[in-house]
């Protein structure tokens, strides 16, 4: 995935549209409308699904009383303007991505994916166990809203290239689809990042303006057809090592709801996070098969390359930590549980995998 725009599309919105009879605080039995921006396409049915799943199960929990309409990037305003939009008011709250507002604070990558990070359930732990969606919370009240885990697509492959990549030199002067973090990296790396909008990509590899591309994963790249332009498909994406989707809600139409309504959405949006990932995990099996059938050829990133990825992310780190506060302060306390988890997950896990994936079933 990528931080600039799916779709283009221009802003304006208009204001908040719950409906309630109490003067501060919506009724327990109110009927309440709200709006969601998504900053995915509808063509994405994981991605964008999500926020349609959180929705309809808010009204079902709510018995209808709690209605929320999505709205795909470009509708209301564009795929990333939504921070923006929810901070203004002019929707109640936003599904997306964290890390496409890099820009704006290095610290938003946190709660999506980093480099080198947590896998999905590491990040679902860190989340609900650990202290990230404290501190994130924290961090997340400088913009008015309150965030929740909405999503994670699981670890992502590496992308597409028109070539074989082997070695450090076979990366230098590579123009590839990539930014945030992972695009810093990769700059140091010798690559190129481009910023391409995901409906532009296969276009931009068909012409040879780009020799490489990461997207999500099977299920999505099958559809948007790469397989028909670049065949080498590498994995898996050091990058995103289990990308979580944050639901969005700003702080001051949140405030006003009941506790009832306010426990809806907590229990909708883990619904749909948990949803996600089933979805993937279910759908990029048979996608795998189709695309190997197409002729596509499966690589494995040298390690020689993860080493050297590895390297220059601590680099990035560091500087980061040097000047950035609000980074430090979360980073400080992801890094410890990734440390921590890590050493658990390669005993029981990590081995139970292995093995598993050594058989014939």
């Amino acid at each position: 995935m990528d931080r600039r725009k799916f779709i283009a599309g221009t802003g304006g919105v208009a204001g908040i549209l719950a409906a309630s009879t109490a003067p501060a605080v919506h009724a327990q039995n109110a009927n309440i409308r709200w709006r969601l921006a998504s900053s995915f396409p509808k063509a994405l049915d994981t991605l964008y699904g999500a926020a349609e799943t959180f929705a309809k199960k808010v009204s079902e929990l709510s018995g209808g009383r709690f209605v929320i309409s999505t709205h795909a990037a470009g509708e209301l305003m564009p795929a990333f303007g939504i921070v923006d939009g929810v901070q203004q008011g002019a929707v109640e709250c936003a599904h997306t991505a964290p890390y496409y507002f890099y820009g704006k604070d290095p610290t938003f990558s946190i709660d999506c994916s980093v480099p080198f990070g947590l896998n999905a359930r590491q990040m679902t732990s860190w989340m609900y166990e650990g202290n990230g969606l404290k501190l994130l919370r924290e961090f997340y009240s400088n913009y008015g809203i309150v965030n929740f885990p909405c999503g994670n697509t699981g670890v992502q492959m590496g992308g597409w290239y028109r070539k074989e990549i082997k070695t450090l030199d076979d990366l230098k002067g590579l123009k590839m689809r990539i930014s945030n973090l992972a695009g810093e990296v990769m700059t140091r790396m010798g690559v190129v990042p481009q910023s391409i909008p995901g409906g532009e990509i296969y276009q931009a590899l068909e012409k040879g303006t780009i020799d490489a591309a990461e997207w999500v994963g099977p299920y999505d790249d099958l559809k948007l057809g790469f397989y028909k332009v670049a065949k080498n498909y590498y994995f898996p994406a050091w990058w995103e090592g289990g990308p979580q989707l944050s639901l969005y809600v700003s702080s001051k139409a949140y405030n006003e709801l009941s506790s009832e309504n306010k426990a809806i959405i907590e229990c909708a949006a883990a619904y749909a996070h948990t949803d996600m990932l089933a979805k993937y995990d279910a759908r990029n099996p048979a996608a795998l098969k189709e695309l190997v059938a197409n002729g596509v050829k499966l690589n494995r990133i040298p390690k020689p390359l993860m080493d050297e990825a590895f390297k220059h992310t601590e680099a990035v780190y560091a500087e980061l930590n040097a000047k950035n506060p609000q980074w430090r302060k979360v980073f400080a306390d992801y890094n410890n549980f990734r440390r921590e988890s890590n050493q658990w997950f390669r005993f029981a896990e990590s081995a139970y995998d292995s093995y598993m994936q050594g058989v014939k079933l």
